[in-house]
């Protein structure tokens, strides 16, 4: 079988048409995903990049209050209004 280019091009614009399609659809999944009441949910790996800090600083951050976190299906979660908070706070606080 053969098909001219003006054919192959068309098939191939279709193709990545679906292809926009499909990608605007995974990153719409993916944002929905990681809300709850339109709040953006960070987890431990997201923190730890953002923050720049060890695992165990994370635990100590949660354990003494100081950041709030939510237990979804066993796995810890931060609301991203929460982290802002938290980093406001760490930022204000005094210098002994």
């Amino acid at each position: 079988m053969n098909i001219d280019r003006i054919e192959f091009i068309a098939w191939m614009e279709r193709i990545m048409d679906r292809f926009d399609i499909l990608n605007e659809q995974v990153n719409n999944i993916q944002k929905n995903r990681n809300n709850i009441d339109g709040e953006e949910l960070l987890d431990n790996q997201d923190l730890l990049q953002m923050l720049k800090i060890s695992n165990r600083s994370l635990q100590r951050y949660r354990s003494s209050g100081k950041l709030p976190y939510y237990t979804i299906s066993g796995k810890i979660y931060y609301k991203l209004s929460d982290v802002h908070q938290f980093i406001r706070d760490s930022f204000n606080a005094p210098c002994h």
